[in-house]
């Protein structure tokens, strides 16, 4: 599970990314800051505790400032297959500004031990990235990694989505992935023993309707976000 073209892309990930989010009228920040706090909604009204968290695909790190704004952690770490996206997130790890003395570390995948030490494995846009054939391990780590009564946050781009389609069009490593639909996700979920509890639909409207965002709770069990989530439980 090794990503050239990841190494290939961290050094600009971010203009990258935005090149697609663009269309949207939003930032890469707006879209990480808001799923984790649907996820700490979600995961404060089934009365999960989570103290120790794992970003599986962090990339270069973009969104580990968000955990500390929804989750109060003793420890946090993120894993990825691009050993270029690990060194970037290394670098800036002093930037995070965590409220208090998490402990916070970046590893290689390959470096990587699970040994059922987390509560909480985050996973953003990823699967769509790993080939058919290597999705089954790649679910076996995450689940190897949590805790037994642990929860599972599984994001991915919503393949019944135009928009989320056109926005992939735009991102230039976006090019050759193979989108995850919900069934399948669930379906793989299930496979390593995971119990999903919920499949919630996000991000409808743009930012020039805005104002339209709040009713997005009302009709988050219909496919018409740009992405979805399925929360599991170990």
């Amino acid at each position: 599970m090794n990503h050239p073209t990841f190494d290939r892309f961290a050094s600009q990930y971010n203009d990258a990314l935005q090149t697609g989010l663009s269309v949207s009228g939003e930032a890469s920040d707006f879209f990480a800051e808001s799923r984790l706090r649907y996820l700490s909604n979600r995961i404060q009204e089934n009365h999960f505790t989570v103290r120790r968290a794992l970003d599986f695909g962090c990339g270069i790190g973009s969104t580990t400032r968000c955990f500390f704004s929804h989750f109060e952690l003793d420890y946090f770490a993120g894993v990825d297959p691009s050993s270029e996206s690990i060194n970037i997130a290394k670098k800036s790890r002093q930037k995070v500004d965590a409220s208090n003395d998490c402990e916070v570390e970046y590893f290689y995948l390959k470096d990587f031990l699970p040994r059922e030490q987390f509560d909480l494995v985050y996973c953003n846009g990823v699967f769509h990235h790993i080939g058919l054939d290597d999705r089954g391990e790649a679910m076996t780590i995450i689940y190897e990694s949590l805790k037994s009564g642990g929860v599972f946050a599984f994001w991915e781009n919503n393949p019944y989505s135009l928009p989320a389609r056109y926005v992939m069009s735009r991102i230039p490593f976006d090019q050759d992935a193979l989108m995850v639909w919900p069934s399948h996700a669930r379906a793989m979920i299930r496979g390593v023993g995971f119990k999903p509890i919920l499949t919630e639909y996000r991000f409808i409207f743009p930012r020039f309707i805005r104002w339209m965002r709040w009713s997005e709770n009302l009709v988050c069990k219909l496919p018409i976000g740009a992405q979805y989530l399925v929360l599991a439980v170990k």
